[in-house]
């Protein structure tokens, strides 16, 4: 048994293996009319598959490039005259890569992207300096919560800052990046003592509404 897995790939999966099929089985016929007759038979298959496009002015000429995109444009025959098939649909778009940038500093996000831009626009002083630190302290609370499991030290954020940054922000290993870190930390603290406090109180109130109610 073959299966679909490992037959060839559709070009154009909406019209099928079989008509796939059929277009590169015309490369095989050498007579070149009864190709001709035999392509045209196959576009009009294909018409029938699609009718609610043949009210388009376009159609015919979808058909015929379909069919040269599915032949690999490896096909002697002729379209209709006051068809332009141009040249350039035969070019495979160009392959574009994925920048390396981005995959190995995903865990960053784009938005300190953007802030090294900024800062490397800004003039040089105490207020671009601390921008610096702040986008450090961004970047190692970034990675802490992308790799919970491992404890990133100063040496590797500022490593990575100036990488992201083409060596133009350089950030002091000493500087403290975890404040932002410690301010998430105590925030959730003063939320759970305020929850607590909330529970402790609402305890008290049913305690003495319990005791009047008694006499």
């Amino acid at each position: 048994m073959e299966y679909n897995s490992q037959k060839n790939l559709l070009v154009i999966p909406e019209y099928g293996r079989n008509i796939q099929d059929l277009i590169r089985h015309a490369r095989t016929i050498e007579d070149k009319e009864k190709r001709q007759a035999y392509i045209e038979r196959v576009i009009g298959l294909m018409q029938q598959m699609h009718p609610q496009s043949r009210n388009r002015e376009d159609s015919k000429l979808k058909l015929w490039q379909h069919v040269f995109r599915i032949a690999e444009w490896d096909l002697d025959v002729t379209p209709p005259e006051n068809l332009d098939l141009e040249e350039k649909a035969r070019k495979t778009p160009e392959v574009i890569e994925y920048p390396k940038e981005v995959r190995r500093f995903r865990h960053y996000g784009h938005n300190v992207k953007m802030m090294i831009q900024k800062a490397i626009e800004m003039e040089d002083g105490p207020v671009k300096d601390g921008f610096v630190v702040s986008i450090a302290a961004f970047m190692k609370m970034a990675y802490r919560n992308w790799h919970k499991d491992l404890n990133v030290g100063n040496g590797v954020i500022a490593s990575d800052l100036a990488s992201m940054s083409g060596g133009k922000l350089i950030v002091d290993q000493d500087a403290n990046l975890d404040y932002l870190m410690n301010a998430k930390k105590n925030k959730k603290g003063g939320n759970s003592h305020t929850s607590t406090n909330v529970n402790q109180r609402d305890r008290s109130l049913y305690q003495r509404n319990k005791k009047r109610r008694r006499y």
